[in-house]
C-alpha cells in the first residue's frame, strides 16, 4: 500500500518519490523494513516505467495511460512491475491479488476487474518468463 500511495502520490503531484516515502512512513508509523521495500518498488517501477506503460496501452488500448484514471495507472504499474520484473521476490499470483486489492480499495466500481483483465493478459504474454529454469513446455508444475 504504501508503494502504491507513493506511486500515486508522484504521479500526480510531480513530488520528489524519496520525500513522499519518508513522509508517508512517518505519518503511517512505519517500521524501516517496509519502507525499505516500498522504496525497491518504487524505483523498480520508475526504472521500468516506459516498458511498462508500454504494456498497459498494448493491453488496455481503448485507454491511453496518460488519461486513465491516475489510480488505475498506479495499481497496474505496481502490478506489472511485481508480476513481471520482480516475481522472484513475490509469487505473481500474489502480485495479482494484491493489486486488485488496492484497485477495490481505493479505485471506481470497475476498477479491480479492469486491472485484473488487463493484468491477466500481460501475465499470460509473460507466463515463459515465471517458469523454473529447467522447465519444459509439456511438464506439469508440481
Amino acid at each position: 500500500m504504501l508503494a502504491f500511495q507513493t506511486l500515486y502520490e508522484v504521479d500526480i503531484s510531480s513530488h520528489r518519490p524519496a520525500e513522499v516515502l519518508e513522509r508517508l512512513t512517518g505519518e503511517l508509523n512505519l517500521d524501516g523494513a517496509v519502507a525499505g521495500y516500498a522504496s525497491e518498488l518504487v524505483a523498480g517501477v520508475a526504472r521500468h516505467r516506459g516498458e511498462i506503460d508500454e504494456l498497459i496501452a498494448r493491453f488496455a488500448p481503448a485507454w491511453p495511460v496518460g488519461q486513465m484514471a491516475a489510480i488505475d495507472r498506479n495499481v497496474l504499474r505496481l502490478g506489472i512491475f511485481e508480476a513481471v520484473y520482480n516475481s522472484t521476490t513475490i509469487p505473481v499470483g500474489v502480485a495479482l491479488n494484491e493489486a486488485v486489492e488496492l484497485a477495490k480499495r481505493y479505485g471506481s466500481e470497475d476498477s479491480a476487474r479492469f486491472v485484473n483483465g488487463v493484468l491477466g493478459r500481460v501475465v499470460a504474454e509473460h507466463a515463459q518468463d515465471h517458469r523454473p529454469p529447467n522447465h519444459q513446455p509439456g511438464d506439469v508444475a508440481g
